[in-house]
């Protein structure tokens, strides 16, 4: 059980301390006309829970099938939220999409409250507190945020939520996929793209589960290096947003064989075709290193499970990925032969070599 709140104060109206109707025009809690009490009701009052006529006593009515002992003194209380539950902020000018990111958030058991903002200064006077109404500082364990906002966007709200002592996990939501570059660079635990699905979402909550477990500041190397610790584990497998003509095509991790550099952008090459996507090739050898993905050129990453021969070929050596018909080679450049060399026979890469260090690597008293 969740409960959504809205800019900060839970939604919903409040009831008068009586419970009780008052007559047309008078306030349920205001003087009366002549002749009546607080209310409007006549000296003594009506019962609570609704207007009597005349001569209405209270003794002689109770609720079919009660006693009067055993009518209840009040609704139940609702269900407290569950010990260690997450509280969410999610922050979207697009009211729709804003209910929906809420709706699928409070579907999760692990989501205990969700707070929504409708734009940045809203979501800021959540977390700061706003004296003007006396609401105070809330601490979330996530925040979901849209990047095109009026005013102040979503990646300039992350840099300022990145400047607290405290910066709580950063994962973004979008229809756009040109932005994925600055949103990791800001140090967010993931991009998601609308429509939303709760399987996408409920990794989003994993990887925030275990960045937070960690106890350390949320700073774009702590993301990086836990999310390359979760991903095995909880088996999600990444997908990579392609826009292609106007139609955005999803395309998981696992069905690509190598990634090509082309400048800032990298060429995404799987079974049945290419796509070609604004990411360096860099930024993938970071975030896929331990997902299989290893770099055999400057040119080029590929998945290590699919390389079937390393082989000299002229002045150097080439990889083979698959067999058969699709089978393809691609170059290994000399600074990379050595290290996938020692991969492929099971050793770890020795550390990368200084100035100073020797033809082996660091040179140790």
């Amino acid at each position: 059980m969740y409960s959504h709140v809205r800019g900060g104060h839970a939604s919903g109206g409040s009831s008068s301390a009586s419970g009780g109707f008052a007559p047309s025009g008078v306030a349920a809690d205001g003087p009366g006309p002549a002749g009546y009490g607080q209310g409007g009701y006549p000296p003594g009052g009506y019962p609570p829970g609704g207007y009597a006529p005349p001569g209405y006593d209270p003794g002689n009515h109770r609720p079919i099938g009660l006693a009067p002992a055993d009518r209840p003194a009040s609704p139940p209380p609702a269900p407290p939220v569950a010990s260690g539950a997450l509280t969410a902020l999610a922050v979207d000018d697009e009211e729709p999409a804003l209910l929906e990111l809420a709706h699928l958030l409070g579907e999760d058991p692990r989501v205990g409250t969700v707070h929504t903002a409708a734009n940045a200064t809203e979501a800021l006077r959540i977390l700061h507190g706003n004296p003007a109404d006396g609401s105070a500082p809330v601490k979330v364990d996530v925040v979901f945020l849209d990047i095109r906002m009026p005013g102040l966007d979503g990646l300039e709200l992350a840099r300022v939520l990145s400047a607290m002592a405290d910066p709580p996990p950063i994962v973004f939501v979008t229809a756009h996929d040109d932005r994925a570059v600055d949103a990791y660079e800001v140090g967010a635990v993931d991009y998601l793209l609308k429509p939303l699905r709760s399987e996408r979402l409920a990794g989003s909550l994993d990887r925030t589960i275990a960045l937070r477990g960690a106890r350390g500041p949320v700073t774009p190397s702590a993301v990086a290096a836990q999310q390359k610790r979760v991903a095995p584990e909880t088996g999600d497998d990444e997908v990579i947003p392609v826009e292609l003509a106007g139609t955005t095509k999803i395309v998981p991790r696992s069905s690509i064989r190598f990634v090509e550099a082309q400048g800032d952008y990298a060429r995404l090459h799987t079974t049945d075709g290419s796509h070609l996507v604004r990411i360096p090739v860099s930024v993938l050898e970071d975030r896929w290193g331990e997902a299989g993905f290893v770099r055999i050129h400057r040119a080029y990453l590929v998945a290590l499970h699919l390389i079937t021969e390393l082989r000299m070929a002229g002045s150097g050596y080439v990889v083979r990925l698959g067999q058969g018909a699709t089978a393809i080679e691609l170059p290994v450049s000399r600074r990379h032969t050595a290290g996938l060399k020692r991969i492929l026979r099971g050793r770890p890469q020795r550390p990368p070599r200084g100035p100073e260090d020797g033809p082996d690597g660091p040179i140790r008293p």
